[in-house]
């Protein structure tokens, strides 16, 4: 269970947003919530990526070898 304060304004337009589409507001935190991490676990993952001292780098023709294309 999380709650949470919004600022005036976005509880309006969540409002607004949840009356017009007959839809909980739960279901939109729970929608934005979910892409917000979904992009922010993947830009942790390629970050740490470029990070790994170990990692092997291919250039795009060594990638088209590879990968047999």
């Amino acid at each position: 269970m999380l709650s949470l304060k919004l600022p005036a304004e976005l509880e309006n337009r969540l409002n607004n947003l949840a009356a017009q589409t007959h839809r909980p507001k739960s279901f939109y935190v729970r929608e934005a919530i979910t892409e917000y991490l979904g992009e922010h676990e993947e830009a942790w993952l390629a970050l740490k990526r470029l990070n790994d001292k170990n990692a092997k780098y291919y250039t795009s023709k060594e990638a088209e070898k590879l990968l047999d294309l």
